[in-house]
C-alpha cells in the first residue's frame, strides 16, 4: 500500500506500508525520513524539531549529498542542491506484499543550471522489505566530463551514544575532520566526544552494535564512508536540532568522498548503493 500525501504548507511526501515494513519519502530530495521494519524500533533518526518546510532540508533520515558532500566546492551550497530540489515520483512499484520499489527522478534544469551548469539525471531507487536498499544512479547527459562526490547521509537512532559501537573499519585508514590528520582506525569505534571521520578503502559490510539490536551496512560503488557525531557543543549550536540530540543518533554515510572522487564521463553512469540490513 502507498499513499501520495501533502501537508498544510504543501509539502509531499510518500507513504509506503508493506507487510514486512513502512516508510516515508519526501518528494524533496528524495528523502527518506522514516523507514522501520514492522512492529520494531525504528531504524532512522529524525530530529524531533525539524522543518517540513519547501527550501528547507530535513534534519534526520537520509538526506542526498549531491553532486557534492561537504563544503569544500564553495560555489554550491554544502552538501550540494539536490537535498532541497523536488524530485519527480516515476514509478512505485509493489514487487509482493514484502517488497516496495519507489523511483524518484532530478534531471537538470534552469535552477540547478545557475549553481551547477551540467546536464545530468539523477535517478534513486528505494526498495523497502526487511532490508531497505538504496540506489543513487548519476548519469552525465552533458557533452562534457564532470566529477561528483557525494553521499547517503544516514542517520540511524541508538539508545544512547555512550553504549554504540560500530565494527568492520578496523586497520581503515580515515582522514579526522578533527585535525585533518589521516590516521589508521585501531579497532571498533566507540564514542565519547565529537567524531567526524571519513574513511577510505572501505570493502566490507560495517556493523553498528547497540544494547539491543545490530545494523549492518553493505555498500557497492563506494570505498569511502563517513562517521559523524557532533556531540555536546556542535550539537547545541546546530539547527533543527535539540541540544542533547546528539545522545540519540549516529551517522554513518555510504560516500564517494575526497579520494574517492569520481569522474562521471558523457553518456556514462555511476551508481552508489546501499543497503541496510
Amino acid at each position: 500500500m502507498y499513499e501520495l500525501k501533502k501537508l498544510p504548507n504543501g509539502f509531499e511526501y510518500l507513504e509506503i506500508k508493506n507487510d514486512k515494513a513502512s516508510a516515508k519519502i519526501a518528494l524533496q530530495g528524495a528523502h527518506i525520513f522514516d523507514y522501520k521494519r514492522n512492529d520494531k524500533t525504528p531504524i532512522l533518526w529524525l530530529s524531533e524539531i525539524s522543518d517540513f518546510k519547501l527550501g528547507k532540508a530535513i534534519r534526520g533520515g537520509v538526506p542526498l549529498c549531491w553532486p557534492r558532500f561537504g563544503n569544500l566546492d564553495k560555489e554550491l551550497p554544502q552538501h550540494g542542491f539536490a537535498r532541497t530540489f523536488l524530485f519527480d515520483l516515476v514509478d512505485v512499484e509493489e514487487l509482493d506484499s514484502n517488497t516496495t520499489k519507489v523511483h524518484l527522478q532530478l534531471k537538470n534544469n534552469e535552477k540547478s543550471h545557475k549553481i551547477w551548469d551540467y546536464k545530468f539525471q539523477l535517478d534513486f531507487t528505494v526498495i523497502i522489505s526487511d532490508t531497505l536498499v538504496m540506489k543513487l544512479k548519476t548519469t552525465n547527459k552533458d557533452t562534457k566530463d564532470f566529477e561528483i562526490t557525494q553521499a547517503l547521509h544516514s542517520y540511524f537512532t541508538v539508545s544512547n551514544i555512550d553504549e554504540v559501537k560500530i565494527n568492520g573499519l578496523d586497520k581503515k585508514p580515515y582522514l579526522d575532520a578533527l585535525s585533518m590528520k589521516t590516521q589508521l582506525q585501531n579497532g571498533e569505534i566507540s564514542f565519547s566526544g565529537e567524531v567526524d571521520r571519513v574513511y577510505q578503502e572501505v570493502d566490507s559490510a560495517i556493523t553498528l552494535e547497540d544494547k539491543s539490536r545490530k545494523i549492518n551496512i553493505q555498500n557497492q560503488g563506494s570505498s569511502s564512508v563517513i562517521v559523524w557525531n557532533p556531540w555536546i557543543e556542535k550539537c547545541s549550536k546546530m539547527s533543527a536540532m535539540k541540544n542533547d540530540a546528539y545522545k540519540k543518533f549516529v551517522c554513518i554515510e555510504s560516500a564517494n568522498a575526497f579520494e574517492d572522487v569520481r569522474v562521471i564521463k558523457v553518456n556514462n553512469s555511476h551508481t552508489l548503493k546501499t543497503t541496510i540490513f
